[in-house]
């Protein structure tokens, strides 16, 4: 997939004085809609990125923290997960282009600009967790009809919940194993 670019995240560092360089960026919804992605009902995060511009080389550091508004996996009810990360990105100058490797961007010599959307939705996409259970379950809170279906198929023995029974159907199988 070919993703346009979006130039509210290309950075251009000709004229940038050596040093360390502040920039902030607001990453939403139209964010991920854009790299049709579409896991996330809504989400705000704040981005802060620090270019170091060395005289060879360039280092980003990407800071992020906001909430993403999902689905949860048990109970499919939406909620705002918590989410932060960090990334650091080292840039240099060769005779192509070159984004082979993770955490490294090898651009032409004469660029003037990086573009950091790639790295950016990647980083916040590989920071969310892989199970995403809402808070409300954990702690019992939650009111939901799949929450209710679930505890009313909950396996039981006598009406009552044992882990530690099994069933009679099994015994009766297991004393075949025995007598021999």
């Amino acid at each position: 997939m070919i993703v346009k670019e979006l130039k509210a995240y290309t950075i251009p560092f000709v004229g940038l004085k050596l040093g360390a360089h502040e920039f902030s960026f607001k990453v939403e919804q139209p964010f991920f809609e854009h790299f049709e992605y579409d896991d996330f009902n809504n989400a705000r995060i704040n981005l802060d990125v620090v270019l170091e511009k060395k005289t060879t080389l360039l280092e980003f550091d990407f800071d992020f923290s906001g909430t993403v508004n999902v689905l949860c996996d048990l109970t499919n009810e939406p909620f705002d997960l918590p989410l932060d990360g960090k990334f650091h990105l080292v840039v240099k100058f060769g005779h192509e282009f070159n984004d082979q490797e993770e955490d490294l961007l090898i651009i032409p010599h004469g660029s003037h600009e990086v573009s950091i959307q790639q790295y950016v939705y990647e980083s916040i996409v590989l920071a969310l967790p892989a199970r995403r259970i809402h808070p409300g379950v954990a702690d019992g809170s939650l009111q939901s009809e799949v929450l209710e279906k679930l505890e009313e198929l909950k396996p039981t023995v006598d009406g009552k919940s044992d882990s530690n029974s099994t069933d009679p159907r099994w015994d009766d199988l297991k004393k075949l194993l025995t007598d021999k």
